[in-house]
């Protein structure tokens, strides 16, 4: 037993499955940033991409065993950057599936992908973008030089095309701690984003999500160079919420890795941690009924999403 588990255990909590209400898929881990937070160690010369060949396979468990899964997040990496990017989500929204794209924002404005943010618009597909914080220095230093910049012309396009003014295409922002602390209070952070983005850029969006940096790949290697991993980690056990244990994601998520690999989370697919059921499941061969009864698999790492207020894809938790 892990220590998450003890501490689960001594709280008299049980991490249990409820049904899948969403399918997130890492379809890669090519990116045009090098973000220091990075928990999937994403960047420029990244190789893994979902082939087609994995894409249709996915949509034919779709159109099976997971037919009563309503929402598909695309996440990566930039998963706009895979060659079967506009086909994927082309053939998801044909099948009347809600889809979301986990989007770093300057991929709108790269070259050969001027034409993206009218399609996701065309698609109406939800956008959540990264955007760390609403001043320039604290966006480059965790993201890279010009980000903060490029990322307030891709909001003003998106704007400009209808995001986050008009409900059938829901923009919103992901909040990530520039460091080794957890979040501020979400409800006033996205107070505060709003009012300045809006005052001073005439930008528009729904929500603001905050999500806290975990432990592991890319942000880990940050921490163990600055000998801060092991004062990140005792924050996150000491703030450890029995609340938001409920709202963890890994319980209403499956978590499809670029290979088409299954996992609890994106986080566990970062550290290699494949559910299986005698042997390695892939989507195409997971049965709802098995993957009900399979243990979620923890680790160290879980502390980062039950601390504080709880972190999820969807933000703060309690």
């Amino acid at each position: 037993m892990n220590t998450f588990d003890r501490v689960l255990s001594e709280e008299g909590l049980a991490l249990r499955r409820t049904f899948p209400e969403v399918l997130q898929i890492n379809v890669g881990k090519i990116c045009n940033l090098t973000c220091i937070h990075c928990h999937v160690n994403a960047g420029p010369r990244r190789k893994e991409i979902m082939t087609r060949e994995t894409v249709e396979a996915i949509l034919g468990w779709l159109d099976g065993p997971g037919g009563m899964i309503g929402t598909v997040d695309l996440t990566g990496g930039a998963p706009e950057m895979i060659p079967d990017f506009y086909y994927f989500v082309s053939e998801l929204r044909k099948r009347g599936r809600h889809v979301m794209d986990r989007c770093n924002l300057t991929i709108l404005l790269e070259s050969g992908y001027e034409n993206l943010a009218g399609f996701l618009c065309e698609h109406e597909v939800e956008i959540v973008a990264s955007m760390p914080c609403y001043e320039p220095e604290n966006v480059e230093q965790q993201r890279g030089e010009g980000v903060f910049d490029a990322s307030i012309e891709a909001l003003q396009l998106l704007n400009r095309l209808g995001y986050g003014r008009e409900d059938s295409l829901p923009l919103h922002l992901v909040y990530n701690p520039n460091g080794a602390f957890l979040p501020g209070n979400q409800p006033e952070l996205e107070a505060a984003y709003k009012e300045q983005l809006r005052a001073v850029f005439g930008i528009e969006f729904g929500r603001l999500y905050t999500i806290t940096n975990l432990p592991i790949a890319r942000f880990a290697s940050w921490l163990r160079h600055n000998d801060e991993y092991e004062r990140y980690m005792d924050v996150l056990r000491e703030a450890f919420n029995p609340s938001a244990v409920e709202g963890l994601m890994c319980r209403n998520t499956i978590s499809v890795g670029w290979q088409g690999e299954v996992y609890d989370c994106d986080f566990n697919q970062q550290l290699g941690l494949q559910l299986s059921n005698g042997q390695p499941l892939f989507l195409w061969d997971l049965d709802l009924a098995e993957f009900a009864e399979l243990e979620i698999l923890t680790a160290e790492h879980c502390f980062g999403c039950t601390a504080g207020a709880g972190s999820s894809c969807g933000g703060a938790l309690v």
